[in-house]
């Protein structure tokens, strides 16, 4: 089972071509080819003066899916880019944050043979890339049993190389910038690698990424003594102690969390301290601002599934931790908290609303916000404004900007990203009940349901633990401009109702989430007008797992499709990337086969009849190629219906991202996949 596909949370997508003509003439939604033409944009950067906003936005699929930094401005609600790319580079520029002053920003890009950090003055100018080298923490080549073994006792000479920067943060004086770096590939293990004496000692890779400060204006940078790898910074905001947090290598958290975190003081880098109070599944936190207390995300205490976050405060004073989150019926997202005077903002998914919760001592409290989905709140360090990316089904994701949360907040649509002239459709929140369980989904109904009924599409969301927001979605304007309603469910083991209902399917996938669906297919055939005879269902990840349950279960749908899915989950168990997340779902395969075949959806394959596709990334890691192909093989033996697509490099998430509409540097894989999910829809229903 993979981790889920979702849009709306990490990445805000808008439209900006024109719309094709469908169900009529006053009707416009998008064509196949329009969905190639959607930029998306992310990180909102509020400027130290509170005037300006940085934000990241990509580039359409049709235009390579590259990022570049823009500029708002908050009072004439204007835009420009500030940042290119030549036609080499692949990536764009990204990760763009404003220098305490405000007077310049930094950003990565890689456009030489390195990613490298850029700072770029707001008076002009071409950026300038900081010249960082260290000398080689590893060097496999010199070791005793290198391959091709070493003729010349001399031990060769140490120079330092170039890194390749992976992320950063700024102090908040702008005097230190703490970098993230791999350890760089040395001439000696190049020379290996042409030599193609490159075997793969699995698990034992010595390289790892590492903490660096860089002093901004000397450009000295010093080694960290924090253990590989680093992936998380938080700095305090006197500037002078930072919080770094680490994951043991070699796929150590496969065996369970291996996550630490370390003080960090800039006046003495070489001794960090662990603070062992913190869990091993410490996400990332925030200092509040006297320094005084920590507040971060770890697993729930509560049985949840893994990734299933609370927010809790460490006390510096006492060493003392206390869950601020117990209770809260809702579950947090994966943005880190922002302190705010004596409390703290943290953004919460509640039911199918993507929301911002105030916590302190006392009370929790949801703050007001104009659309159902808010994510990628920021400010800055004087809290003079604070700006975010808002949605709702008929509101393409949108920068806002409010000088105080809560008061008076203003679009700005400077970026001209907005669709032009489409046809909103409205999410209709439906409930039911099923084995004592309240359920909701979203459901989305065509202009044509108006004058008779209508084929419906049912969605499954990825995860299992993930949820369907009440956001915008490009693919859900594409499907809906075909003429087909579609329902979203958010059935039990999925997020925002709490951790209860979180951990409502362990040890039981494809069997109670299953009849939430169905039972939510029953409600909506009987209270709107779709035609239960023109039925389709499609998921990915987790979603197209449960297609594979739903193909052995009933004969109910016309056509199913399947993304990326798990089949049998003992072999997938063996060959994921981690497995971690299935183990608290059923253990170890091997100590519970019954359960694990059971949950399965190879199981019940020879109940198989509805015609089938799958839809694959060759790449894949989270669920690999090798699932779809179980399942592939075992239908078209059933002598079942069943198509498979396989897509040449890509990965679990940037193929379902092309597909539902993100920009993907892969140009034409979306197009296809969605092309070939409306033919294989529309000759199931004789359309």
């Amino acid at each position: 089972m993979g981790t889920t596909a979702r849009l709306g949370l990490l990445v805000s997508l808008c439209l900006f071509i024109p719309n094709s003509l469908h169900a009529g003439s006053d009707n416009r939604f998008p064509s196949n080819e329009d969905l190639r033409h959607v930029r998306a944009m992310s990180q909102p950067r509020l400027s130290p003066d509170g005037h300006s906003v940085l934000i990241q936005v990509t580039d359409a699929t049709a235009d390579g899916g590259k990022s570049h930094l823009w500029l708002v401005d908050v009072k004439q609600n204007t835009a420009r880019q500030l940042t290119w790319s030549s036609a080499q580079e692949k990536r764009g520029e990204y990760e763009g944050r404003w220098m305490p002053d405000g007077d310049s920003i930094l950003f990565l890009a890689h456009r030489g043979e390195h990613t490298q950090l850029y700072r770029l003055s707001m008076e002009g100018g071409e950026a300038r890339p900081y010249d960082l080298k260290v000398t080689p923490p590893v060097d496999e080549s010199t070791a005793s049993d290198a391959i091709p073994p070493r003729t010349d006792s001399t031990a060769p000479k140490v120079e330092p190389l170039a890194i390749d920067v992976e992320s950063f943060g700024i102090s908040p004086d702008g005097r230190q910038i703490a970098l993230l770096a791999r350890d760089p590939e040395t001439p000696g293990e190049k020379k290996q690698h042409d030599d193609k004496a490159d075997a793969v000692w699995v698990n034992h890779d010595p390289h790892g990424s590492r903490l660096y400060l860089l002093d901004s204006e000397s450009e000295k940078l010093t080694p960290v003594a924090v253990p590989p790898d680093v992936h998380g910074i938080a700095w305090n905001r006197q500037g002078d102690s930072l919080i770094a947090i680490a994951e043991g290598m070699n796929n150590t958290g496969d065996l369970g969390p291996s996550n630490s975190a370390w003080m960090v003081t800039t006046a003495d880098p070489a001794h960090p301290r662990q603070l062992k109070e913190l869990p091993p599944t410490i996400q990332g936190g925030t200092w509040s601002e006297d320094g005084k207390h920590y507040y971060f995300l770890a697993q729930s205490e509560q049985d949840a599934p893994p990734g299933y976050h609370d927010l809790f405060v460490l006390t510096f004073a006492d060493s003392k931790i206390r869950n601020l989150s117990s209770g809260f019926e809702g579950t947090m997202a994966h943005e880190l908290p922002i302190p705010e005077a004596n409390k703290i903002l943290q953004a919460a998914q509640i039911g199918t609303h993507v929301a911002v919760v105030r916590f302190d001592a006392e009370k929790r409290d949801v703050v007001k916000f104009d659309t159902t989905t808010v994510t990628q709140l920021n400010s800055n360090s004087k809290q003079n404004g604070w700006v975010w990316l808002g949605s709702g089904s008929t509101q393409s994701p949108t920068l806002y900007y409010a000088e105080k949360l809560g008061h008076s907040p203003r679009a700005l649509n400077a970026l001209n990203l907005l669709p032009a002239s489409w046809t909103p459709i409205s999410s209709q929140v439906v409930q039911w009940k099923n084995e004592g369980q309240s359920i909701e989904g979203l459901l989305y109904l065509p202009p044509q349901a108006t004058s008779g009924k209508v084929p419906m599409i049912v969605d499954v969301h990825g995860g299992p633990t993930g949820a369907f927001e009440d956001g915008y979605y490009a693919f859900i304007e594409f499907l809906v401009g075909q003429g087909w309603a579609v329902l979203r469910v958010n059935p039990r083991g999925s997020t925002g109702y709490g951790v209860a209902f979180a951990a409502a399917n362990k040890n039981d996938l494809g069997g109670a989430d299953y009849r939430d669906i169905m039972a939510g297919v029953d409600t909506v055939i009987s209270r709107y007008p779709i035609d239960g005879n023109k039925l389709g269902l499609f998921g990915y990840s987790y979603g197209g797992e449960m297609a594979g349950f739903v193909e052995g279960k009933t004969d109910r749908f016309k056509a199913i499709i399947s993304g990326a899915p798990v089949v049998d989950q003992s072999s997938e168990y063996g060959t994921e990337e981690s497995s971690w997340y299935d183990r608290w779902f059923y253990g170890k395969a091997w100590e519970h086969e019954a359960d694990a075949w059971r949950q399965s959806p190879l199981a019940e394959v020879s109940h198989a009849k509805t015609p089938f596709l799958l839809l694959q990334g060759e790449a894949d890691k989270t669920d690999p190629l090798g699932q779809s192909e179980e399942m592939y093989r075992a239908l078209r033996q059933m002598g079942v219906p069943v198509e498979m697509v396989q897509y040449p490099r890509e990965d679990h998430g940037p193929l379902a991202g092309g597909i539902f509409g993100n920009p993907s540097p892969e140009p034409w894989h979306g197009f296809d996949g969605r092309q070939r999910i409306v033919k294989f829809y529309t000759t199931a229903f004789g359309e």
